[in-house]
Formats: structure tokens, C-alpha cells, sequence
């Protein structure tokens, strides 16, 4: 892992070419819930292309992550709320049994997360592969149902990926703001191989989003913006180094209106690949 200040000085680049992202990017904090995923998509790719020396400088910063494997597990999926008998059976999660999949949460104008974790996802595979990585996502689109948790980890596994994160953004109360990290806890015959460069992973990964984004770390969940379960099959199936990131809180106004927008939703892309860039170049 690269020494703080060295961490403080790409953050800056990154914070300073975010300044003009925000500036080409289209939409505001708000938007009808009404607005197609495809539409969402296509905001995607029109912002995160809208400037090729924007983009080159950020990519610039993320030169670690050249011929790595790169997992992303954008959280939920947008048809799982039309399939409750597939998404609500029982996998094994090591530690209980739980369900396949769940529908996520939305903020109060219908924004949804499935929507919301699918879009920055294509935002930084946009990034990471221009880099030079390999990028694995768990799912192709937000159309589909699933896949399980179990299949989630398994994904990672199989493509013997460098680094793994599942994006999420939470539905915690309405007065709480802000981001926090999932680290994987202690199961034993499990996650002990996982357990130090996960949480190496968590660390550079609250630097660089807290940085990039502005995002206060969570006031009303873990400590110090992380958390440690031992709960998540995605995390206890992992043989990879992974963590859980919720973004903010679609269910805080404040939270909610940033997801909502385009540029923000850049920042959480350039911010999540630095810390994954930075996470590889100490490893």
C-alpha cells in the first residue's frame, strides 16, 4: 500500500479533474422515477465519455490496475421484485441460511438501488478496462433476476479475480447519513485467507471514497465507516480479497439527492476505482 501522502497526492488529481466531470455531465440532483434503466444507462455512457482528456487523466491514476482482474458485484438486480420464488429461497451463507437475492431499497422517489448500484458499475468498468484491466460483473445488465449470493462469491472465485466489490447503497433511517464498508468477519475454515487483504482493501477503499466523494463516513452504522458481518454469503463464500461499499442512504434526503445525480454518480466511479488502484499498488 502506497504511504498517505502519496495516497493524499493522486486523490487530489482525481478531486481536481472531478471538478470538470461534474461540469459535463448531464442531469440534476432530482429526477422522475419514471426514467428508464435504458435511459440510465445511456447517461452512463454519455457522461463517462463525454471527455477524452478527462478521462485519460483519471485513467492515468489507476495504472495499477493494468492486467488485473477485477470483480464487480453491482448489488441486487432490477427484476428481482417480479420473482419472489426464486429470490426468496434459502441458500447457505456458511454462517446461516438466508436469502438468494433480495429487491434492495429505493429512495423516495423510486430511484432504485438495483438501478443506481448497475449504473456505477458500467462507470467503472468504463474506467477500470481502459486502465487495462480485466473486468468480471456479476451481472450483464438490470433487467435479469439473481444472481444468488452464493453465485455472486462463485463468479469472483472462478475468475481467480485480484480484487472484489460489491457496490450497494443502503436503506438505514431516514435521519442517518452517509457511507460505510463491509469487511468479512471470522468464519472459521472460511474467510481466513481473505480476512487481511480485505480489510487492507476496506481501508484504502474509505480513503479514497471519502476523498473523491465527500460522502461522510455512516453516522448510524459500524465504526469509523466500516462494519464487520459475518452474515454475508458473499463475503464468507469469497475466496478473493472483497468488501461490501453502501455508497450513502437512498433513505437520507441529503444521501438520496446525490446517488440521483449523474455526476455524483461519477464521483463514486473515479473515487471506487482509486481505491481498488490503490488497494493493488501495495500488494
Amino acid at each position: 500500500m502506497g504511504g498517505e501522502r502519496a495516497l493524499t497526492a493522486r486523490l487530489g488529481v482525481v478531486v481536481a479533474v472531478l471538478a470538470v466531470v461534474a461540469g459535463a455531465c448531464s442531469g440534476g440532483s432530482h429526477r422522475a422515477a419514471t426514467t428508464t434503466t435504458s435511459e440510465r444507462v445511456d447517461e452512463t455512457l454519455e457522461s463517462t465519455t463525454s471527455s477524452t482528456s478527462t478521462t485519460s487523466t483519471v485513467v492515468g491514476a489507476l495504472a495499477a490496475v493494468a492486467g488485473k482482474v477485477v470483480l464487480l458485484d453491482p448489488g441486487h438486480n432490477g427484476a428481482n421484485y417480479k420473482h419472489p420464488e426464486v429470490i426468496n429461497k434459502n441458500v447457505d451463507a456458511i454462517t446461516l441460511q438466508k436469502p438468494c437475492d433480495t429487491t434492495g431499497t429505493a429512495t423516495n422517489d423510486g430511484y432504485s438501488e438495483p438501478a443506481y448500484t448497475f449504473d456505477v458499475a458500467v462507470r467503472m468498468r468504463s474506467l477500470l478496462e481502459a486502465a487495462g484491466a480485466k473486468v468480471v460483473m456479476t451481472r450483464p445488465d438490470n433487467n435479469g433476476v439473481g444472481p444468488c449470493i452464493t453465485e455472486r462469491a462463485a463468479i469472483g472465485n472462478r475468475a481467480h479475480a485480484d480484487v472484489g466489490v460489491s457496490i450497494h447503497a443502503d436503506g438505514g433511517p431516514a435521519s442517518g447519513r452517509g457511507f460505510h464498508v463491509i469487511e468479512p468477519a471470522l468464519v472459521k475454515g472460511h474467510t481466513e485467507p481473505i480476512l487481511e487483504p480485505s480489510r487492507r482493501l476496506g481501508s484504502d477503499l474509505r480513503a479514497a471514497y471519502e476523498t473523491g466523494t465527500g460522502m461522510p463516513r455512516s453516522t448510524y452504522i459500524g465504526k469509523d465507516g466500516i462494519d464487520v458481518r459475518d452474515d454475508l454469503g458473499g463475503l464468507n463464500w469469497s475466496t478473493i480479497p472483497k468488501v461490501f461499499i453502501e455508497t450513502g442512504n437512498m433513505r437520507n434526503s441529503t444521501d438520496a439527492a446525490l446517488l440521483e445525480s449523474p455526476a455524483f454518480r461519477q464521483k463514486v466511479a473515479v473515487a471506487l476505482c482509486q481505491g481498488i488502484a490503490d488497494f493493488l499498488a501495495g500488494r
